[in-house]
């Protein structure tokens, strides 16, 4: 195996570490605002796009709702094969592989924190004296065309998952194979 700068390292820890941060503190910040907690939406465009809080105890698009460890337990499971293939099957030698899986592991962090249950938030409406931890992801981005075509709530982690699996997908169809290149990101690109 051909050495890996230790740039490459860098590089994936680094998108990892601004993603799960960047998307926690987003939460943190927001989930904090009294308003937002009491059930308003705080536009930044009139009727199209705002903050406005919500829980999702489920998958993309509210799926699955309620088998929150379940979730938790895939995330984990996700988190270790990105690992393995970057480090033990050497994708990381890819230099567009280690920036999409970053953007994978970084939003599933950010994700697998909130059903994980750690952040102390709450549920709205809740009394600030209960401190139970809540088993769902914090979902705070609204975005509309109209009250009729809303689209759900989402935060910084998903829009980390979606970048990094439409760059994986991107990835897939673009990069040229050849009979010499039996696995996935085995050569540095130059």
């Amino acid at each position: 195996m051909p050495d890996v700068p230790r740039s490459r390292y860098i590089l994936f820890g680094a998108i990892v570490a601004i993603g799960c941060a960047s998307d926690l503190a987003s939460k943190a910040w927001l989930f904090s605002w009294p308003e937002l907690r009491a059930g308003q939406v705080h536009w930044l465009w009139p009727g199209h796009a705002g903050f406005q809080l919500s829980w999702n105890e489920g998958a993309l698009f509210g799926v699955g709702q309620g088998s929150t460890w379940l979730f938790a337990t895939l995330s984990v499971l996700a988190g270790v094969a990105i690992l393995v293939w970057l480090f033990r099957f050497h994708g990381v030698l890819d230099l567009w592989l280690t920036a999409a899986l970053g953007c994978v592991m970084g939003g599933l962090l950010g994700n697998l924190y909130d059903r994980l249950g750690l952040p102390d938030h709450f549920w709205p409406g809740r009394p600030e004296g209960a401190h139970q931890p809540v088993y769902a992801v914090r979902d705070w981005i609204l975005v509309q065309w109209s009250d009729q075509w809303r689209w759900p709530n989402f935060n910084f982690a998903d829009a980390f998952l979606v970048i990094g699996a439409s760059a994986l997908f991107l990835h897939a169809i673009c990069k040229p194979t050849s009979s010499n290149d039996a696995s996935a990101g085995t050569s540095l690109p130059s």
